[in-house]
């Protein structure tokens, strides 16, 4: 193509773990073939849940949108990739698994409440995968990878409807945090400590900012070798609330992404929506922060060409992406896979009573002590409890640990806040073939391309008891310009928004057409949606972006009247 263009997806996805290695049954609560007779209690609250969400039986299932691990049906089919297909129409079907990889426990030292606290209101606010991620630190590094892991074992025993992960968040040398977890077996302790002690940046800190980032690729490269050597069957990083501080420079994003093999990469992603969104609320009624605690200024580590408006959420997302021509926008243009996820980053939850037990004594043991009840709701805390508020919703071919990071690492990963879609279903079509979220279609040049989009409305009222109403779903359009001379590139000038479709409905489903027209050259779509509650004109000016989300105002930014959904891009590619 002349560009330098280089797709994940142009190879197969590696299965070396075999496809029923750790497969499981379909969980009872989203089988639709389980009587409600035959559940337990808290599996048919949770199933009630999910019909109240619309997220259960048919739903779109024919039109492959399966709002939340739908079907049986849709569980029991093939496991072709998703995109070079030849089929018209429902095709390939994927179990939508909702969940949240980054949540805190009483082994990190600002974290409160047990592993199975976490799990359990995990599974109770509709979520099928979790990632225990306790803070890298001294006291972590020596016993609280060993701790933990007892616990997440416990839990897995315990809520067999949940995948429950071991991971840690990393403090990458020089940069932010990181979101580091691994496919579980008999070495995931091993391999997450050896990790922790050996490239940890709170362990190992240094001035040099060249010695830094070097120690960060080896890290990568380091757990790359895990997988290589087969010591555990798979890793992932995601880069954490990446725009917080400014120290997460456009290089050494890409040098984390490029740092491991194509083929299998480690580092796939960032929080497109930090976790912490309730920590706007306005005081007294809320601490009165900056949502997602976006509410610093540049320091002397920070990344200079970065703008004041960078510290910021909008919307409640990342400015990397939210931002139409941003940095995410940049790294796409490339060709180049780079995801987008929302989570809770949940330590310790707004209105919540507890406290720390009796004889805390975290550095000496490791954990702080089992919480207690308080004297009555803590209002200065900024987190939801994981599946409360966010969500990252993943396309995996079956319900297990290797399907979720299989999905993960296609892109196939769409994210709400509120609850306000409950499915998503985008295609892009031509020549008699499609191809979905995180995919390429592959067609002649010239051939007419068309984008399909399929949602599953809210249906149903979210954990603050009302019903969202979508206004309006923007499709956004990049064109793939090659691999960045300059590796410091956080701009795309040929991102825009391309159409804009306005829906006001809040339950049942909608049915959306985009035409791209005859395609000649590389390029990309991704979606995003609100609720209309608050907008301004895109940081681009208004031929970029019209009507983009607008900068939360530190203190005064309730995240439930301020709603998004975003989903990772679909690449088309002629030749």
């Amino acid at each position: 193509m002349g560009h330098g263009h280089h797709h994940p997806h142009d190879h197969p996805h590696d299965h070396s773990h075999g496809p029923a290695a750790d497969a499981g049954p379909l969980p009872a609560a989203l089988d639709v073939s389980v009587p409600d007779s035959e559940l337990s209690p808290s599996q048919l609250s949770r199933r009630s849940m999910l019909r109240r969400a619309g997220l259960l039986g048919a739903g779109l299932a024919g039109a492959g949108v399966l709002g939340g691990a739908t079907t049986a049906a849709a569980h029991s089919q093939g496991h072709g990739h998703d995109h070079g297909h030849t089929g018209q129409g429902g095709g390939k079907g994927y179990l939508w698994l909702a969940g949240d990889h980054h949540i805190h426990t009483q082994y990190s030292s600002d974290g409160k409440y047990r592993v199975m606290d976490q799990v359990r209101q995990g599974t109770r606010h509709g979520l099928d995968w979790m990632v225990i991620t306790d803070h890298g630190s001294e006291a972590h590094a020596k016993i609280g990878v060993d701790k933990v892991n007892p616990d997440i074992k416990e839990a897995r025993s315990t809520y067999k409807d949940a995948l429950v992960f071991q991971g840690l968040e990393w403090n990458i040398p020089g940069a932010e945090h990181a979101t580091v977890f691994v496919h579980p077996g008999r070495n995931e302790v091993e391999v997450l400590k050896k990790f922790e002690n050996d490239y940890d940046g709170s362990l190992h800190p240094n001035t040099s900012n060249a010695v830094n980032e070097a120690l960060a690729v080896s890290g990568l490269r380091f757990l790359a070798d895990q997988v290589h050597r087969r010591k555990v069957d798979d890793i992932v990083m995601l880069a954490n609330h990446p725009a917080r501080n400014g120290i997460d420079s456009p290089h050494e994003i890409r040098a984390w992404r490029d740092a491991t093999s194509a083929d299998h990469p480690i580092a796939i992603g960032m929080e497109g929506a930090p976790g912490h969104q309730a920590a706007s609320l306005p005081s007294p009624g809320g601490s009165g922060r900056g949502r997602g605690y976006y509410e610093n200024a540049p320091s002397a580590n920070s990344f200079a060409p970065y703008p004041p408006e960078s510290y910021r959420t909008w919307g409640g997302f990342d400015w990397m992406t939210s931002t139409v021509g941003g940095l995410w926008d940049s790294l796409l243009a490339e060709g180049k896979p780079w995801w987008i996820t929302a989570n809770s980053d949940s330590h310790s939850v707004y209105a919540e009573p507890s406290v720390y037990g009796p004889n805390d004594n975290f550095n000496g043991n490791g954990k702080h002590a089992d919480p207690v009840y308080g004297k009555g709701l803590d209002l200065t805390q900024g987190d939801f409890w994981p599946g409360h508020y966010s969500r990252t919703h993943v396309g995996a071919e079956r319900f297990s640990y290797a399907a979720v990071m299989d999905a993960m690492r296609a892109g196939r990963i769409w994210v709400d806040h509120g609850g306000l879609i409950s499915g998503l279903d985008a295609r892009l079509q031509g020549g008699g073939r499609w191809a979905t979220l995180g995919g390429a279609l592959h067609v002649k040049r010239g051939t007419e391309v068309e984008l399909s989009i399929d949602i599953a409305l809210a249906n149903g009222a979210n954990w603050a008891q009302f019903i969202p109403t979508l206004a309006r779903v923007d499709v956004i359009q990049g064109q793939v310009t090659g691999t960045a001379r300059d590796k410091d590139t956080f701009s795309a000038p040929t991102a825009r928004v391309a159409k804009s479709f306005e829906v006001n409905k809040s339950k049942g489903t909608v049915k959306l057409t985009y035409k791209l027209g005859k395609v000649s050259g590389p390029l990309y779509v991704r979606l995003r949606g609100t609720d209309g509650n608050r907008s301004a004109v895109g940081l681009g000016g208004a031929k970029v972006d019209p009507v983009g989300p607008a900068m939360d105002v530190i203190g005064d930014a309730d995240p439930w009247k301020d709603l998004w959904f975003y989903s990772n891009p679909i690449w088309v590619l002629p030749s």
